[in-house]
């Protein structure tokens, strides 16, 4: 297992999902150049600091007992890999508070560390709940790798945190060096709202929810061809993002029981919000997740799932495949398992190796919705 080395610890670190022979690490050049710089500034035990985005845990783990850290992120999984980098390296769990991106982290904060996200406009909810909670003479600093650095990134610290340095490059990894200044508090722009014709719904959706201009086109390719059901079903939304799938399905079936699932804690927070709408006080489980990991074997009749292709920037069909085996788990014999994907990514082929019986329900030039039974 690889060793991440900084002038603050030496650690053994695993990503989340755990992969046997796992061809990526738990950190990266961007993690050890944020850490360096730290530790070159100076960091006292009394300094509060916050984290955004530490994907895995390698600067929590890092700076765990070092000062008062606080760790906010966006994924379940993320949080799932904390806890298990900080026990696997014998550390103190209660050296981190870690807070899901849904709620504000309460300051003041002498540090800012920030893993600078995939989605952007997470990038902003967050520089946007920074207005207020920093310390004076705070110290805001962001990092990624060079090829996921986009120009806006800069832009975005400097609107809502103050003028910005970009550091020279190491390892392909940059820093940028925010200097808060006085600014009026500012008004975000999150959750956006779209609405949908049929069903006639209006759906929010907060910052880090996938698609959340309006409705991705896969789903699009899914919603025509739900199955319907009017006896009493259990069902679950698999990755359920903004909840489309699983309101769409249960406004159609009055008498199912639904559990809808994501690891993103702001997908979560859009879709309780959703069904509240949509359905007022009917129940449901709505909860983030490490998918289906935690639902009991044989206690599921239906599967609803649009699975994502990628975690942060990495692209491949890893996730899809663990979830496609989770809803197999969950699944009572004779249950089913209903899917839209890409023509290109061969789902067909990869649910045969799980499933006995698949079938194309629908299909259009770039998707297919599938059925596969247990």
């Amino acid at each position: 297992m690889p060793i991440f080395t900084t002038p603050f610890a030496s650690l053994e670190l695993l990503r989340q999902p755990h992969q046997p022979n796992e061809p990526l690490q738990a950190f990266d050049a961007a993690d050890e150049y944020l850490l360096n710089h730290l530790h070159e500034q100076g960091l006292r035990a009394e300094d509060s600091l916050l984290l955004l985005n530490d994907s895995f845990g390698a600067l929590a783990c890092s700076l765990a007992g070092r000062c008062q850290v606080t760790s906010s992120s966006d994924s379940h999984l993320g949080f799932i890999a904390l806890e298990n980098n900080l026990a696997g390296n014998g550390l103190d769990r209660d050296a981190v508070r870690f807070l899901p991106s849904s709620e504000t982290p309460q300051g003041p904060f002498d540090w800012v560390l920030i893993r600078v996200p995939k989605t952007l406009a997470l990038l902003e909810e967050q520089l946007i709940r920074l207005h207020g909670q920093l310390a004076p003479g705070a110290r805001v600093v962001a990092a990624a790798m060079v090829k996921h650095l986009p120009r806006a990134a800069g832009d975005l610290l400097e609107q809502y945190i103050g003028p910005v340095q970009a550091s020279l490059a190491v390892k392909k990894a940059r820093l940028l060096l925010a200097t808060p200044e006085a600014k009026a508090a500012p008004h975000s722009p999150y959750p956006t709202r779209y609405r949908l014709d049929k069903p006639a719904l209006e759906l929010i959706n907060h910052a880090n929810v996938f698609c959340r201009d309006g409705l991705d086109i896969g789903t699009r390719a899914f919603l025509p061809h739900l199955p319907r059901h009017l006896d009493a079903r259990r069902v679950a939304d698999l990755g359920c993002g903004n909840g489309v799938l699983g309101i769409v399905y249960a406004l159609g079936s009055p008498q199912a029981q639904l559990t809808l699932v994501d690891e993103s804690y702001m997908a979560v927070q859009s879709a309780r919000e959703n069904w509240a709408a949509a359905l007022g006080e009917r129940p449901a489980t709505i909860r983030a997740g490490d998918g289906l990991a935690e639902q009991p074997a044989g206690s599921l009749d239906l599967v609803l799932c649009n699975p994502p292709f990628h975690q942060q920037q990495v692209v491949g069909d890893f996730l899809a495949w663990r979830m496609f085996q989770q809803a197999r788990a969950a699944l009572v014999t004779g249950g089913e398992l209903w899917i839209v994907g890409n023509r290109h990514l061969g789902y067909h082929a990869k649910l045969a190796r799980l499933f006995r019986g698949v079938e194309q329900v629908a299909a259009n030039p770039k998707f297919v919705v599938l059925k596969a039974s247990k």
